[in-house]
């Protein structure tokens, strides 16, 4: 944040007095992949309103243990705060936020693993690992939804169990960004590859 008020200066003020200027969306601590920055107060509002109406267009890539069925299709459910952990959400009953986040399979490893990619509907905080963990299949590697050894991780061979099991992150990549230009009209999209400690997974995994 403080290299983009050295770029842009006084054009970013923040919305509503909230220090954070530029800043229209957010990627989990530890998620890699695309973001988009506003350099103006009036792109930092467009950019803000398109999130807010889900017109952007936002996938994702995730390594997950064990393989979705089926291998295409939605996860749903209103998420809010975890009652017994506060640092963590879950599928709640009553309150939250619907969310809905769309998946299909791209690569299975056995019945062990798989490589996802994820289409988002709505925007909740840890949503696609929120959904996956509930229905059975949490994230390689997840600090927050991961908290035991899964079952599926019997099915690999030590190498390539153990490639899963020490992931030091949630194995989650924001991979495809797209938007209106809010000044010119233009459709924008940006895409960035998966980084090379989740290709190193994919080849751990590729080779059990």
């Amino acid at each position: 944040m403080n290299g983009l008020i050295a770029h842009c200066g006084d054009s970013l003020k923040g919305i509503g007095g909230e220090r954070r200027p530029g800043i229209v969306h957010r990627l989990d601590k530890d998620t890699s992949g695309v973001m988009v920055v506003a350099k103006t107060e009036k792109t930092h509002l467009a950019l803000s309103d398109d999130f807010a109406a889900r017109r952007m267009d936002r996938a994702y890539l995730a390594f997950c243990w064990g393989m979705p069925t089926p291998a295409e299709g939605d996860y749903e459910g209103a998420i809010g705060r975890d009652k017994r952990d506060r640092k963590r959400m879950a599928l709640v009953t009553h309150g939250g936020k619907w969310a809905l986040t769309h998946y299909r399979t791209l690569r299975v490893f056995g019945a062990s693993a798989a490589l996802v990619a994820c289409k988002l509907a709505t925007g909740r905080t840890h949503q696609i690992r929120v959904h996956f963990s509930a229905n059975g299949h949490p994230l390689m590697g997840d600090p927050l939804y991961l908290r035991r050894v899964p079952a599926a991780a019997r099915g690999l061979p030590p190498a390539a169990r153990g490639a899963g099991l020490d992931f030091p992150r949630q194995a989650l990549h924001a991979a495809r960004l797209g938007f209106t230009h809010p000044r010119t009209g233009e459709k924008l999209l940006f895409e960035t590859p998966m980084p090379p400690d989740m290709l190193e997974l994919e080849q751990a995994l590729s080779d059990s």
